[in-house]
């Protein structure tokens, strides 16, 4: 009893933009958990 459903634009889009959203999110974090390991180095030495 499945069907197919046809995603159409306007889903690819929105997965598209899903999908850089999270790889925006994900770079941001990672960025800011590089600077704050950087700091907790800089203030140990």
């Amino acid at each position: 009893m499945t069907k197919d459903a046809e995603m159409g634009a306007a889903g690819s889009l929105t997965v598209l933009l899903l999908v850089i959203a999270v790889a925006f999110l994900m770079r941001s974090f990672y960025r800011r958990y590089t600077r704050m390991e950087n700091r907790k180095d800089d203030d140990s030495q």
